[in-house]
């Protein structure tokens, strides 16, 4: 038994050394070596999967104030529906639309929680894939996990001012310090504020966000983390412009087809999470975390309906919403390690208790107002409220309940043999009560999804990796009276198979791999009425991606990906076969490098530029054959250190002006993207 555990922690004493050594390259360029999207800190060459991160220096080259343009060098992630601007409501990654997205292993973006605000974001992971034996419920496609700024032993503050074109003006406060003389209570604290206009006519929005962290390390073997979140948003509801006859570029990029008068819609979140870690021993760890979140989302807006046979009478329609949502989660996971015979095994075992209830209300007029798209006229009356409980033509209540258990072992056979192999129970319930239609809808189901996958090292620079998974996702809803009390649930399965590559020496890390994935049991239209659903539809997803990231040199970081995406229906009982699915390119590429001057008298300057290709895309999903054409992005970017505290930036976005669509539900919502702008920064360490 001692000779045991002598062995035990020296194990673990090697692997922390190892762990610093890594986060030093991590914090020299682009290259991450180690994630948690696995919910362990595993290195990447590791985990026989394919994992894109993007660390933190991508968002301050980038200068975006929103995470998308990041997930751009992922690698497959496409951008859906996002409501208007309101909320990172839907993307898809590997061809399959998901709505479902984590911070630091909790779900959060059930209701409709705003877009995750970059200031207080560490990296993001992208794990490809089925990931529900880690998750639970979730879509095939691929998971994103966001992964906080935590407190630091160092104290500093540091300040970042930016404007831009359309008055468009952000700053963010990043500030640190230990409590105590020992460093044992930290506490860390982001703050952003925004006030910005836009292309569109008529669209504005305002943002705070506030995120305070403290830690504390109540004894060498026992932790503790709070975290917590307030944001409050304000913003025009816009759904973008229309494409009469499904032609794009009949009406400007700028045109609004709202009513100025309605004003902004406020969104307002609120979240708080703890979590307390002890080390049992050297090998083994304890985590009990807790998660709650709440929001509310209420004001009007008047949006496209439909377009009439005239090709320019546009049909629009007034929806006030008030909606509410509050969350709570909790978790408590073992993690350790094992050893029988010579194979060492990372052994997770975890459970999770989920409460969500949320509160729809929507009114909607009629009958609808219109608006000449050509010759728009504002201030029009206000057609009256459909009748319903209260004037209200849409009042559900929601109410879930899940509880899981996880396991999962990731296993070390030898120096170049790595394997995982997982499961996860979930049991789900879920009501919905509809006021209006005055009808309850219960549906109860049980699923266990398994996962396995192996990884070999051929050489210290190349390994070959394959695994299989499954995932699913409850179809909320009710379905045709006298068929039933709920739908059966999304069910996917995926196949994986690549390559990972460790090149110039370890400057340069490359994954190539190949997916076939599949969803059944998709909602689709009741051939007995069309009224409702019934869950019968099968898309299918399969292509190649790829994505590599570096510091090629000690001046050039670099940060690229590519996809080739087949994704397409093929069962359905109104789309045909093989049709495509919505705003999925076929192609897609991105590359980010950077230049910085070591020495001579450009010391301190870094200059760079970002290239993106989007492939087109069906633009409606009704698949009526209108497509957005595909386009390619170049942005330009410059940082010069003034100071050793003062860094002054630039950055050019679209620099050569081209007009393109990022995304589209129909052809009366398409969004367009934005022209040529210029944004000067400044960040000063305090």
């Amino acid at each position: 038994m001692s000779a045991f555990a002598q062995e035990s922690d020296s194990a673990v004493l090697e692997e922390v050394v190892v762990t610093a050594d890594r986060e030093q390259v991590e914090a020299e360029g682009y290259r991450t070596r180690r994630s948690s999207a696995t919910k362990t800190d595993s290195p990447l060459e590791e985990v026989p999967q394919a994992v894109s991160v993007i660390p933190a220096t991508v968002l301050e080259d980038l200068d975006s104030p929103r995470i998308e343009k990041a997930l751009d060098y992922a690698g497959g992630v496409a951008r859906q529906n996002d409501f208007g601007g309101l909320t990172m409501y839907e993307y898809s990654i590997r061809g399959l639309t998901t709505s479902e997205f984590y911070k630091d292993g909790f779900s959060v973006n059930r209701g409709y929680m705003n877009p995750q605000d970059p200031s207080n974001v560490e990296r993001i992971d992208v794990l490809k894939g089925p990931a529900s034996s880690l998750y639970g419920r979730g879509d095939p496609g691929g998971t994103i996990n966001i992964v906080s700024k935590r407190p630091q032993n160092d104290q500093f503050a540091r300040l970042d001012l930016s404007a831009g074109r359309w008055d468009r003006y952000r700053s963010s406060l990043d500030v640190n310090t230990p409590l105590d003389d020992e460093g044992t209570m930290l506490y860390r604290m982001n703050l952003a504020v925004e006030d910005n206009n836009s292309f569109r006519d008529y669209r504005s929005s305002e943002r705070q966000f506030f995120a305070p962290a403290f830690s504390w390390e109540l004894t060498p073997q026992t932790r503790l983390l709070v975290q917590a979140e307030v944001i409050r948003s304000s913003q025009v509801f816009d759904r973008g412009v229309v494409a009469p006859n499904d032609h794009l570029g009949s009406v400007s990029r700028s045109d609004f087809f709202g009513e100025p008068r309605d004003g902004e819609i406020d969104n307002n979140n609120e979240s708080l999470q703890a979590e307390i870690e002890h080390d049992l021993n050297a090998s083994w760890t304890v985590r009990l975390a807790s998660h709650y979140k709440q929001g509310r989302l209420s004001g009007g807006a008047t949006e496209a309906s439909r377009l009439l046979a005239d090709g320019r009478t546009l049909n629009r329609e007034y929806r006030y919403r008030d909606f509410d949502w509050q969350d709570s989660i909790t978790q408590l996971e073992l993690r350790g390690l094992v050893y029988t015979g010579d194979i060492e095994h990372n052994l997770l075992i975890g459970t999770e208790y989920e409460r969500y209830a949320k509160d729809e209300r929507l009114m909607r007029s009629r009958p609808v107002s219109q608006i000449d798209i050509y010759e728009p006229v504002y201030g029009q009356p206000r057609p009256p409220f459909s009748v319903g409980v209260g004037g209200r033509s849409t009042d559900r209540h929601e109410l879930v309940h899940s509880r899981s258990l996880n396991l999962q072992d990731q296993m070390r056979f030898s120096e170049k043999l790595f394997g995982v192999i997982g499961a996860r129970y979930d049991h789900y319930e879920h009501r919905l009560d509809n006021e209006v239609a005055g009808t309850r809808a219960e549906q109860t189901h049980e699923k266990i999804t398994p996962r396995i996958g192996a990884l070999y090292q051929f050489t210290p620079e190349v390994a070959v990796f394959a695994n299989a998974s499954q995932s699913f996702k409850p179809n909320t809803g009710a379905p045709r009276p006298g068929t039933g009390t709920s739908f059966d649930p999304e069910e996917g399965v995926g196949y994986e198979a690549g390559f990972k590559f460790d090149l110039l020496d370890s400057r340069l890390g490359m994954t190539i791999a190949a997916f076939h994935l599949t969803k059944e049991n998709v909602l689709t239209a009741d051939p007995v009425d069309s009224t409702y659903q019934i869950a019968a539809g099968e898309v299918r997803s399969r292509g190649v991606d790829l994505q590599l990231t570096g510091q090629l040199t000690d001046e050039v970081r670099l940060i690229g990906a590519y996809a080739y995406v087949d994704a397409e229906v093929t069962e359905d009982n109104t789309l045909a076969r093989g049709s495509r699915l919505l705003n999925v390119p076929e192609h897609s590429g991105s590359l980010l490098g950077v230049y910085e001057f070591l020495d001579g008298g450009l010391r301190g300057l870094e200059v760079g530029g970002g290239v993106n290709y989007v492939g087109d895309r069906s633009g409606n999903v009704a698949d009526s054959g209108f497509e957005l054409p595909g386009y390619t992005t170049v942005d330009l970017l410059a940082r010069y250190k003034a100071t050793q505290d003062l860094t002054l930036g630039v950055n050019l976005n679209n620099a050569f002006d081209r007009t393109y669509y990022e995304r589209s539900y129909s052809n009366v919502w398409v969004m367009p993207g934005e022209p040529r702008n210029l944004s000067l920064s400044l960040s000063l360490n305090l």
